[in-house]
């Protein structure tokens, strides 16, 4: 009998388990807590992009999809006016679009959009930010419930952090580089209002702060729940409820992007150094090899004639010349870009030759702003824990700006050049470093089901690798499409945004691993 009853009660606690995981929503940036991990879920090993099972054209946008049940929500920018979407999951049909009121837009960086933050859904309400209006909040079928006008945050690239849901309270991260360290003054602060009305509850300012690209997220520990939030040079935990900050961490690079993760009793943070590297130590061969570009005559110099209009200091030398990201142009205004062309010149020409060579070029190569830097943080501190509360610190193969995937224990971050690290969550050693095989920048974000993780370039090659100790790639595909927004995940699909359109990769009915179907 007591055999029968345990029996009972563990098919009761599996079925209670099965059940939660299948009714966890993809509700925000990233999924569940920004954590990139569906619980339960089976979403396809292999792609086929001539088969995929609904593809729908969208307005511009790097917005990543959300989804709750059978909805999809995303938004986008159309004929300047900011538009917020919904989609039927099953058929890619859309099913409403909303007009933002009409405002001038911000100005963005070339690999940003002013529809680049993601919403957050519940089971009721959608709520969306855009930097050049404010909040917007709608019911599931598009009827609007509240707006709420937020002055828009300067940014060297433009707006892109998310708002988040905890409790009653929309969370959103406000933070300006015209910010005043004054914390009376401060342009830089953390606000949380009521989900319902769109009223403040609590604002913190966040002085020297100044404009950031990363989400907030919600650690819970031991000892409670914690409030994190990046920012210049640090990370920040605060009280959920009332936005008093508890304590920070200091040892990080100017430009968070990637939003933390936390597990197996710690919080991990990582910020790539300023200009997006990812290695402490500095290569120098990859700059040199993009210096080449330039080599007009491709006599394995570069001249001062070879310094024109078009030429680049390469900042991301794994990126293509043309790219908005690869490093800083010369200026536009014709005299300021004949001072540069002198000044950069001679930094580096240091036998007067009038060329750069190879050893030239990397005898000056500067270190750069800051370190690269994968944090483990141990909770229950106050104040300035960085020297009470990390564990450990990795300065190698830090992304710029894909987040980290933490899984059973190891923690997978991929970087521009389609590097992935597989890294001990436990003690900071990394497991493997291999390539992906797909080259150029990562934008997107990982995320992962099934205990595979997918991996997706900003040129659309998607890699999907198998978790664990040994580096295994399970599939790849080529979608031919650019992607830059981090993909969604239902039990069955990934939705993958690309620059003109979502893609709903779906496994059969039949269960049949790895294939796509269309709807009937």
């Amino acid at each position: 009998m007591e055999l029968v009853q345990s029996l009972v009660l563990l098919l009761w606690a599996v079925c209670s388990v099965s059940a939660g995981a299948e009714s966890v929503h993809w509700d925000q940036f990233r999924g569940p807590n920004g954590a990139g991990i569906a619980a339960g879920f089976n979403p396809p090993l292999e792609i086929g992009i001539d088969r995929p099972a609904w593809e729908t054209p969208l307005p511009a946008g790097k917005s990543s999809p959300v989804l709750w049940g059978d909805r999809i929500f995303l938004t986008g920018v159309r004929e300047d006016r900011l538009v917020t979407l919904a989609l039927d999951a099953k058929s890619g049909d859309v099913l409403w679009e909303r007009l933002a009121p009409k405002v001038p837009l911000e100005r963005v960086h070339r690999a940003n959009s002013v529809a680049a933050s993601t919403p957050c859904v519940d089971e009721s309400r959608l709520y969306v930010y855009f930097g050049s209006y404010g909040l917007l909040c709608y019911d599931h079928a598009g009827q609007e419930q509240w707006s709420k006008p937020v002055p828009t945050p300067r940014s060297m690239y433009g707006v892109a952090t998310s708002p988040i849901l905890h409790g009653q309270q929309l969370i959103l991260v406000l933070d300006d580089d015209a910010n005043l360290s004054d914390s009376k003054l401060s342009r830089s602060k953390v606000i949380a209002l009521n989900k319902m009305t769109g009223e403040p509850i609590w604002e913190t300012p966040r002085p020297y702060n100044r404009g950031v690209w990363s989400s907030p997220m919600i650690w819970r520990h031991e000892d409670g729940a914690d409030l994190v939030v990046l920012g210049n040079g640090r990370v920040y935990g605060y009280d959920p409820t009332t936005g008093a900050e508890r304590w920070h961490v200091s040892g990080f690079a100017r430009e968070p992007i990637a939003v933390p993760v936390a597990g197996d009793g710690r919080l991990y943070v990582s910020v790539s150094m300023q200009g997006g590297r990812g290695d402490a130590k500095l290569d120098p061969e990859p700059f040199w090899a993009a210096m080449l570009h330039f080599d007009r005559d491709g006599d394995g110099r570069i001249g001062r004639d070879e310094i024109t209009k078009y030429f680049t200091m390469p900042f991301r030398p794994e990126l293509p010349p043309s790219h908005p990201g690869f490093g800083l142009p010369l200026p536009t205004d014709p005299q300021a870009r004949r001072k540069r062309q002198n000044d950069i010149f001679g930094w580096r020409d240091r036998n007067k030759d009038g060329f750069w060579t190879k050893e030239e070029f990397v005898a000056d190569m500067k270190v750069g702003r800051g370190q690269p830097n994968l944090a483990a943080i141990r909770p229950g501190g106050r104040g300035d824990i960085t020297g009470s509360h990390v564990d450990w610190n990795l300065r190698r193969g830090i992304p710029e700006i894909p987040s980290p995937l933490l899984h059973a224990g190891r923690l997978y971050l991929v970087r521009s050049g389609g590097i992935l690290s597989c890294v001990n969550a436990q003690t900071g050693e990394i497991i493997y470093r291999e390539r992906l095989g797909a080259s150029g920048q990562y934008s997107a974000s990982p995320v992962m089901a099934n205990d595979h993780a997918y991996f997706i370039s900003n040129k659309g090659v998607v890699t999907v690798v198998k978790c664990g100790d040994a580096f295994e790639v399970a599939h790849q595909a080529k979608l031919d499409r650019s992607v830059a927004a981090t993909p969604a995940l239902d039990r069955s699909s990934l939705y993958v945004r690309t620059d003109e359109a979502l893609l709903a990769f779906r496994c059969s009915q039949r269960g049949v691993r790895g294939m796509e179907t269309r709807p009937e």
